[in-house]
């Protein structure tokens, strides 16, 4: 696996708002950064996670994350062949959960 970031670009420091972003090491953190960046980040953020994360970890993440909005999940598992039974986040009891705290 090629060498993760150990820092974010400055200009991505307002999409971590609940946290320290100066403080954030990507290569600590990969899930986390990753997860935030596809669901908030802009066009810049999608090209620096993808310029500077393994797809397979990419993947992982999108798999296993519970964080996605179900929007931009089917929009990741569409454009990375990713089959919605695979994603946590779009699985039971998850979505009911959702709809519980996020009614439509």
């Amino acid at each position: 696996m090629k060498d993760l970031p150990r820092k974010l670009p400055v200009s991505f420091y307002f999409f971590f708002w609940d946290i320290d972003a100066k403080k954030l090491d990507p290569s600590k953190r990969p899930y986390y950064v990753i997860n935030r960046l596809l669901d908030k980040g802009n066009l810049e953020a999608v090209r620096w996670v993808r310029k500077n994360f393994p797809e397979e970890l990419i993947i992982e993440t999108i798999k296993k994350m519970r964080d996605f909005s179900p929007k931009t999940v089917i929009f990741w598992s569409r454009l990375l062949n990713i089959p919605i039974e695979e994603i946590k986040c779009m699985q039971e009891p998850y979505r009911s959960m959702r709809k519980m705290h996020w009614p439509n």
